[in-house]
């Protein structure tokens, strides 16, 4: 049942998908974050990653190629992790800049300092 949703094997999925295009979805929100791009267009650069995995999967170890549902769930993923390292440099990045203002309130966000600090 899973290999069918996924058009290929868990280990390969696991390897392929969350650890190596995992880091390059991962990079791909750092940069982003870093030069301050919109958060939209994480969406075009993971259904680009997603695409690259789907090709790799089928070249290297058999999986289906024109899988919709495997292509949905590996881009979803990730999307998810582009937007998780986005907002984590994010939030680094307006609390480094502006340490006056801002601070850190969680891994993913930041709030406004308070006066009485």
């Amino acid at each position: 049942m899973m290999e069918q949703l996924l058009g290929v094997s868990l280990p390969v999925f696991l390897g392929l998908t969350v650890v190596l295009f995992g880091g390059a979805a991962f990079m791909t929100g750092q940069g982003m974050a870093s030069k301050w791009r919109p958060m939209r267009t994480a969406f075009l650069y993971t259904a680009l990653l997603g695409l690259g995995d789907r090709f790799l999967i089928y070249a290297l170890f058999g999986g289906q190629l024109l899988s919709l549902t495997g292509y949905i769930i590996h881009t979803a993923i990730l999307t998810v992790i582009c937007l998780a390292a986005y907002r984590m440099t994010q939030a680094r990045k307006m609390v480094k800049q502006y340490p006056w203002l801002y601070e850190r309130s969680g891994l993913f966000s930041w709030r406004e300092r308070s006066s009485a600090a």
